[in-house]
């Protein structure tokens, strides 16, 4: 794994200058964290937000950027203005990222910056990815995937870099909580962001709340079932989902697993995921 680290070291280091599009998350926060040791002001990490991006997600990513001593910028995208977008097609990552590369690459060019890096791992390479492919049209680079880094590797290096983002929770934006199909609106973000937030504060680490109309699908890992279902726990989460404008609130016994909406895609339910 050492080699690994070393690899991206040199890749880096090879790029001259970077701009991180730099979410906060696991990979993005590693990434972030080396290209600031190996390039130094030579990095600028970015992180956008719009109605999508959880404000939970926005404060932590702000405060690890502190923590870490990163060049860091907070700029809008505006995909939610974009009918292509709304419409949520199974394209949807597609022109979110096209509107967030249209956002950073003008900053990289006026901060002389020579590439737009990304957190796309090796492991992503398996996945449903429609915003990769937005990326290589822009010249993203993704150094951790030119260095084939998985996911549980990245953790590993985070623990051992001393970043605290080695066992944060897989992220992902609020519109991956509605099927594809769906259009896509302010107010439902608002409400899923809700939501999950009165989760959190009940103790939930790793949570999703899909939204079906007037039911929300809750996602927690098969271990903290139990603890939903007490009644201490779930009759508060039943009523503020209701107060939310839920008419029904239910927990898939299947459990949290990253992208469960795309099983429609492949037919084939995903594993339970720890990432």
């Amino acid at each position: 794994m050492d080699h690994k680290l070393t690899k991206l070291t040199t890749i880096l280091g090879d790029l001259g200058s970077a701009l991180v599009a730099y979410s906060g998350g696991v990979d993005s926060a590693f990434l972030a964290a080396v290209a600031q040791r190996v390039l130094g002001h030579r990095a600028l990490c970015v992180t956008a937000v719009s109605p999508s991006y959880p404000r939970w997600e926005l404060e932590d990513a702000v405060a690890l950027a502190q923590e870490l001593g990163l060049n860091h910028r907070v700029v809008e995208t505006h995909e939610a203005e974009n009918p292509d977008y709304l419409a949520n097609t199974s394209a949807r990552c597609f022109f979110c990222k096209v509107e967030l590369y249209d956002t950073l690459a003008p900053i990289a060019q006026a901060e002389g910056l020579a590439h737009i890096i990304d957190g796309f791992n090796y492991d992503d390479r398996q996945d449903f990815r429609p915003g990769h492919k937005a990326g290589s049209q822009y010249g993203v680079r993704s150094p951790l995937f030119e260095a084939e880094l998985t996911k549980a590797e990245i953790r590993d290096l985070s623990k051992a870099l001393g970043l605290r983002t080695w066992d944060k929770p897989a992220m992902a934006c609020l519109s991956s909580r509605v099927p594809y199909g769906t259009p896509i609106d302010l107010e439902t973000l608002r409400r899923i962001e809700a939501a999950e937030g009165f989760l959190r504060t009940l103790g939930f680490r790793q949570l999703r709340v899909r939204h079906h109309g007037a039911m929300a699908r809750i996602e927690v890992p098969p271990e903290d079932m139990v603890r939903f279902l007490d009644a201490a726990v779930r009759e508060p989460a039943v009523q503020h989902l209701r107060r939310l404008g839920y008419a029904y609130v239910s927990l898939d016994l299947v459990g949290y697993r990253t992208g469960s909406l795309n099983e429609v895609l492949s037919g084939t339910p995903r594993r339970n995921s720890a990432s």
